[in-house]
Formats: structure tokens, C-alpha cells, sequence
């Protein structure tokens, strides 16, 4: 446990970090790297020219040292991060580097002002998170590793067959090269793909969801291409193998009997086809809705498996928008008031899933005709962020 020296220090020197802002973090990685240039395979290395990274970290360290002493408040960031830890594989040598050069850079950017207590102070609040971290991702490869058809750590799959669903989006089929057993998942969830560093140059792993119901047979992945890895991706074809780890991620379905209202824009859809087909197979009674923006109709490639998942559903409803389309069942951007009235607007449970600005625009929508925030769920591929309020 933190003493409450530890936690007052911390708290003290929190606004030690505002002064500096995020580039104290891009000075953390870059002095990572430096020293451990295997590291830039588990982190994207795009976000890190992007800045997203380094912002993202900021943000959490920022969180940390103001909710010190309330780490409850970070229970929902700390278990999304968890599950996106256990799908890169991180190791509990992997959190010992972090911590060296993170109090390093601290130390190294704030001189005298951090002196040797406030160091000491940080480097306990480190451990006692990263231990925390360790425990809780050992329990999550524990459990993927132990149920039925589980592994930990990489696994190779065949590519069975792979589908062409729109100009730019193809689905791969994927069936484990051992021939044993594939384990079940919650509806949302990802696989990570592992791509070696002589195929692009430096090792890169990518999460993509889970774009169809658990079943016994094979995964399902279905892939944009726009960037490196899902471009490599595009590449392959049915025979080839590729590496991923046991499915993982905190954005899932809730097992509830409250209505579900599934909203996603362009890819996004992909975790909400998991979601529709769960939906589809094991609560048809339970009423549903499929909200979908994209472009143009060229960029549409799932309306039939939504409107055929759908059929089995009693009270369903599917609006698709389109936002420079006319033949779209709605032009223009998503308005989510345009449809309040035959929305669970009281009651139902919304998962959201697209470009950070379409889930902010949306989440704002939904809060305006009287949605609870806490009912309100959702994913970002990339760094962990949170959607304003």
C-alpha cells in the first residue's frame, strides 16, 4: 500500500507535469527507444509521430498523480488498458523499463525541483501501479491460456478464405494452423496481429475486432486498408498464415435484456456485426437497432448481413446515412434526433464505434434526447482516450 506520504508528494508535484505538458512524454519515449529500440514494435509507431502516444500517456500520468488516492476513479481506463496490454503481450520486465526511463525523464527535466524525496515518492506510486497492472493482466492470460481451445502468446492461423466487401475493406477467414480447438469470445472484442520486422521493417502489431459471432470454426477479421500493416494484410491471400494473439478488450456487449442500440461509422462497424450476430442468435426477443454512417453507397459493404442477422431479431430496426450520397435511407450526417422517437432513448444500452470525432459528435446527440452517459459505451483503436463529456 502507498503511504500517505507517498500520496501527498505525488499529489504535491502533479503540477509539475502541467508546466511541461506532453512533451515531457515524447521525451520518455524517445529516450526509450533509444536504449531499447525493440520496443518500438509494441508500440505503433505512428501514433508516436501522430502524437496520440505520447498525449495519451500524459493523460494517464496526469490522472494518476491527481487520483492518487482515489484509483477508483480509474478502475474503467485501468481495465481497458489491462486488456490492451494482454493483447500486445506486454511482460513484467517490459513495465521495469518503462519505469526507469519515465522517473529518469522526470528527474532529468525537473532537476533540484524534484528532489530525491518526491523521486523516491514517484518511483513507489510506479511499482504499486505497475503491480497492479501485472496482477490484474497475469489473471487475463491466465484465462484466455485456460479455457477451452486457449493459448498465451502468439498463435498461428491459416487464411481459409478471404472476402472482398468493398473497394478498400476485405475479410479474412481464419482457422488455427494446429487444428485444435478456437476459444469463445465476448462480442467486441479484438485479436492482435503480430507482422515480423522483415515484412515491414520493424515488427508492428495491430488489433483488429472480431467481426462475427463465436463459433467453433474460424475467427473472422475484416480489414480497411490504411496503414502498413493492414495494407501488408491486403496482400495475402487463402493459404497464407499469419500470428495473433487470444482475443481480448473490454468494449463487449452486455448480457442484458435491456434494448441495444448498435451506432458505427465506416469500420467501425466491425465489432458491431459481432455484437448483431450474438444479438441475432441468443436474444432475438430483445428489441435492436443498427445506426450506420458511411460515405458514399460504394462503402457499404455489410448491409446485407446486417438486414439477414436482422431477421432473426423481433423488433429491429436498421437507418443507414450517407454522407455524400442521395440514395443513402438518409443524406447527410448521422442525427440521431431526426430518430429519437423510435429510439430506447429511457432505458437502452448504445455502443458506438468509429472516428474519434463521429463518437464524440454522436455521444453528444445522445446525451441531448436524454441518454445516461453510463449507458453509453464505446470504442478507440489507438491510445486510450476518453470522449468528452
Amino acid at each position: 500500500m502507498l503511504t500517505n506520504n507517498t500520496i501527498a508528494l505525488v499529489k504535491q508535484s502533479a503540477p509539475l507535469l502541467a508546466q511541461v505538458g506532453p512533451e515531457i512524454t515524447t521525451r520518455f519515449y524517445q529516450r526509450m527507444f533509444n536504449q531499447h529500440p525493440e520496443l518500438k514494435g509494441v508500440f505503433n509507431q505512428s501514433h508516436q509521430t501522430s502524437g496520440k502516444q505520447p498525449l495519451a500517456l500524459f493523460g494517464a500520468l496526469a490522472a494518476y498523480a491527481n487520483y492518487i488516492d482515489q484509483p477508483e476513479i480509474l478502475s474503467e481506463a485501468i481495465l481497458r488498458i489491462n486488456h490492451k496490454h494482454v493483447s500486445l503481450g506486454i511482460s513484467p520486465e517490459q513495465y521495469d523499463i518503462v519505469g526507469h526511463h519515465l522517473i529518469a525523464t522526470l528527474k532529468a527535466e525537473f532537476g533540484d525541483v524534484f528532489t530525491d524525496e518526491i523521486e523516491q515518492a514517484w518511483l513507489n506510486a510506479y511499482q504499486f501501479l505497475a503491480d497492479l497492472f501485472i496482477t490484474a493482466e497475469h489473471g487475463l492470460y491466465q484465462t484466455a491460456q485456460q479455457q477451452h481451445g486457449g493459448w498465451q502468446g502468439l498463435r498461428e492461423f491459416v487464411i481459409e478464405k478471404v472476402v472482398s466487401n468493398t473497394e478498400h475493406i476485405k475479410s479474412f477467414y481464419l482457422k488455427p494452423l494446429d487444428g485444435k480447438a478456437l476459444p469463445s469470445y465476448q462480442a467486441g472484442q479484438f485479436v492482435s496481429v503480430f507482422v515480423p520486422e522483415e515484412i515491414i521493417g520493424v515488427q508492428q502489431i495491430r488489433q483488429y475486432s472480431l467481426s462475427v459471432a463465436p463459433n467453433p470454426t474460424y475467427f473472422r477479421i475484416s480489414v480497411k486498408s490504411d496503414g502498413s500493416v493492414s495494407q501488408y494484410l491486403h496482400t495475402l491471400s487463402v493459404g497464407d498464415t499469419i500470428k495473433l494473439t487470444p482475443p481480448s478488450g473490454d468494449f463487449v456487449r452486455h448480457n442484458t435484456k435491456a434494448a441495444k442500440v448498435y451506432i458505427s461509422a465506416g469500420v467501425g462497424i466491425t465489432p458491431m456485426l459481432c455484437m448483431l450476430g450474438v444479438h441475432s442468435q441468443y436474444t432475438p426477443d430483445v428489441e435492436a437497432h443498427f445506426l450506420h454512417a458511411n460515405k458514399t453507397q460504394s462503402d457499404l459493404g455489410f448491409t446485407a448481413e446486417v438486414h439477414q442477422l436482422g431477421q432473426s431479431i423481433q423488433h429491429f430496426s436498421t437507418t443507414t446515412w450517407l454522407e455524400s450520397d442521395p440514395k443513402g435511407t438518409a443524406s447527410g450526417l448521422m442525427d440521431i434526433h431526426a430518430i429519437k422517437e423510435t429510439l430506447p432513448t429511457e432505458q437502452g444500452e448504445f455502443y458506438l464505434c468509429g472516428p474519434l470525432a463521429f463518437m464524440t459528435f454522436i455521444k453528444g446527440q445522445l446525451q441531448d434526447v436524454g441518454v445516461n452517459p453510463e449507458r453509453i459505451f464505446y470504442e478507440i483503436f489507438g491510445p486510450h482516450e476518453n470522449l468528452p463529456n
